[in-house]
Formats: structure tokens, C-alpha cells, sequence
């Protein structure tokens, strides 16, 4: 038996408040039908208040056998209220279904199995027919076998859907931080470049620090602009990234928006170049949003850290998989550390979308600098997958 999970008292539900209820009628019945002195019927009064309580208050069930046994035999000694044996098979259920303790479960239903045929031994002269009356405890000893099965069941389920819920709460917050980061990130490191040049040449050249400075204004604004967008989404949306075939997806960014982006650095004067291989318009809008995400956090770390390499994205959309890759050939970007601070979460952030949509990512430095690479394998929406 196993006991581990029981439903508190004040949530054991109707089952448990019909115990009561049932002993109130058993014993009405047996004085009708049966009837013996007074005070005999009055004293199995006892056994049912005590079953009340036990719905309100915890009874120990130890008390709860005696008290039963004792007025069930005292009330029967003289061979009336047979009927009254109905409240030893409740006594059997309401152990066997919520007592926690194994032992003084098991003891209750033993002591109850074997009481109509002790009592028959020892007052023959109530001529009590005792097989059909131990068959009559067993079998509501196994209907709170059950019950308690079933509660623990019960209990374990809803243990189970509050941590799915507190998972999915972990998830969104994930998510909605990943977005957070990506966008917030990509443009503060990108109007931070442009800052950056036109402080190098205010002084000798006001035009081009001008127009630096009015390329981070436009930056951020797009920023600004692609924040509130997804906020929007984040709020009002059951699944940012939309769902297989394309339903909310179209103000989200896409895999043929990665040549754009690249635009963007490149006019924020990041050496890099776009090379572009494939139907692009078939990758998967899931897909694309998470390349697109990978190669925006990739180039805002070039940004950050190595500005005056020279860099090349590379998307290929073949039959069985899409990838991309972001080669920065010249100063190496440092290596994210493990022990949670800055620089740590980008890669965490790209390692996270790429396992999401089933792909893996690579990233590291190499002989001439540092290489971001993600691919998706098997990718729906691709012209192989359209069957």
C-alpha cells in the first residue's frame, strides 16, 4: 500500500461526507427492522457522531475501531440490530481509503474482516450468518483501496500541471528575455559603432560625424520600432514565433530579412558581405526567425568586439537543411564565460533557439578569427519537405 500522497481532510470531497450519512441510515434501519432496548439503539448514536467528526476533524483511527467494534458487539450481544455490522464495513472503508499510516490502516481492516466470526464464537446465541458478513467488510476494504488510489492519483496530476504551469511561466520569461536581448542588443551595439566613428571624426570631419550620427538616430529608431513590435507580440500573442504554417509570423523578422540586417551593419560601418544560396523564400518562417536571430546576436558581438574584422555571412537553404554562418576573419571575439556575466547569455540565447527548432550551433575560434555557425536539418517548408 502505498500512502506517500493523500488528499488533505478539506479536500477529500462529497465521498468522505457521505460516511456519516450512511451510518446515520444503517443504524435507523437496524432499530426498525431489528429493534432491541433503548438504550442499545441509542448507544450506536456514538459511532456516528464519530464519523461526522472525523469528515471536519482528523480522528485517529485506533479510537475509531474500538469505539465501533466496541458498540457494534455491545449492541448485538443479545442477537438484535444485526444490521448495525454495516457500520463495521464503513469503519473498513474510511480506514482502508484515507488513514496515512499504514499500520493502523492495515490493523483497522484486519480487525474488521475477523469481527463477525469472533463475535458468532463468542455469543453463538445470536445466530450471526458471519461468511456473508466478513465478504460484506472485505469488499468496501477494497473500495478504499481504490479510493485511495485514485486520490493519490488525483494528487499527484495536479502536482504535475501546476509544475507544466510553472515550467511554461519559465519558458515565456525565457523567451520574452531572449527577444528582449536580441533586439535591445543588436541596437545599442550597432548605435554604439556609429557613435563610436563619429567621435573619431568630429574634429576633422563634422559631415562625417553627422552622418554617422544620423545613421545611430535611424538605428535606433528601427530599434525602437522592432522593440515595441515585439513587446506587442509578446503580449497579445499565444506563440511569438507564430505557428508551422506561417499564421502570425508576418511582422516577425524572416530568413530573407538577413540580407537586410547585414545592410544595416554594413551602413553602420561593419566591414561585412552577404552571400546568399538557395530559395530562401521556402525556409520555414520558424526557421527563419531563428537564423535571423542567431546572425543579428552574432554580428552584435563582432560589433562589440571585434569592429574592424572583416566579416561574411553565409546562408544556404538546401533541400535538407538551412544554415548560416558568420566568419569574422581578424581580431577574435573573447570567448563567453561560463559563470553568468556579460557575454555569457548570447551564445546561451543562440544555443536555446537553435535546440528549439531542432538544430544545433556551433561556435568558436578558428585560424583566422572567430565562426558562428547554425544549421536546422530537415527543415518544413523546404521544397524536399513539401509532400
Amino acid at each position: 500500500m502505498d500512502v506517500r500522497r493523500t488528499a488533505p481532510l478539506d479536500e477529500l470531497g462529497p465521498a468522505r461526507a457521505f460516511v456519516p450519512l450512511l451510518a446515520a441510515v444503517f443504524v435507523v434501519t437496524a432499530a426498525f427492522t431489528d429493534p432491541a432496548s433503548w438504550w442499545r439503539t441509542v448507544l450506536l448514536v456514538v459511532p456516528v457522531a464519530l464519523f461526522a467528526a472525523g469528515y471536519r476533524r482528523p480522528v485517529p483511527t485506533p479510537v475509531l475501531a474500538v469505539v465501533v467494534v466496541g458498540t457494534v458487539a455491545v449492541a448485538q450481544w443479545n442477537g438484535r440490530l444485526e444490521l448495525s455490522l454495516f457500520l463495521v464495513s464503513l469503519l473498513a472503508l474510511v480506514a482502508a481509503a484515507w488513514e496515512p499510516r499504514p499500520a493502523a490502516a492495515v490493523g483497522a481492516v484486519v480487525v474488521c474482516v475477523v469481527f463477525p466470526a469472533v463475535l458468532s464464537l463468542l455469543r453463538p446465541t445470536a445466530d450471526i450468518m458471519w461468511p456473508p458478513w466478513t465478504g460484506g467488510v472485505i469488499f468496501p476494504a477494497a473500495m478504499g483501496w481504490t479510493m485511495r488510489r485514485q486520490e493519490r492519483l488525483m494528487a499527484e496530476l495536479v502536482d504535475a500541471r501546476r509544475e507544466l504551469a510553472e515550467h511554461a511561466v519559465l519558458d515565456e520569461r525565457r523567451r520574452i528575455a531572449r527577444e528582449v536581448h536580441d533586439l535591445v542588443g543588436h541596437g545599442l551595439a550597432a548605435v554604439m559603432l556609429q557613435v563610436t566613428s563619429a567621435r573619431h571624426v568630429l574634429r576633422r570631419s563634422p559631415d562625417s560625424a553627422d552622418e554617422a550620427l544620423a545613421s545611430a538616430e535611424e538605428v535606433g529608431r528601427r530599434s525602437l520600432h522592432d522593440l515595441r513590435r515585439t513587446i506587442g507580440l509578446l503580449r497579445d500573442s499565444d506563440d511569438v514565433v507564430g505557428t508551422r504554417d506561417g499564421a502570425g509570423t508576418g511582422s516577425l523578422p524572416s530568413a530573407a530579412r538577413i540580407a537586410e540586417l547585414v545592410g544595416t551593419w554594413r551602413d553602420a560601418g561593419l566591414d561585412v558581405s552577404y552571400d546568399e544560396r538557395g530559395d530562401v523564400g521556402d525556409v520555414d518562417p520558424v526557421v527563419g526567425l531563428t537564423l535571423y536571430r542567431v546572425t543579428q546576436e552574432a554580428l552584435s558581438n563582432v560589433g562589440k568586439h571585434a569592429p574592424r574584422s572583416r566579416t561574411a555571412v553565409t546562408l544556404v537553404a538546401a533541400p535538407g537543411e538551412v544554415s548560416v554562418e558568420v566568419d569574422s576573419r581578424g581580431a577574435r571575439p573573447p570567448a563567453p564565460r561560463s559563470d553568468g556575466t556579460a557575454g555569457h547569455y548570447g551564445l546561451q540565447g543562440m544555443r536555446e533557439r537553435a535546440g528549439l527548432v531542432g538544430g544545433r550551433l556551433t561556435a568558436g575560434p578558428t585560424e583566422t578569427g572567430w565562426l558562428v555557425r547554425c544549421a536546422v536539418p530537415g527543415t518544413a517548408g523546404l521544397p524536399e519537405a513539401r509532400q
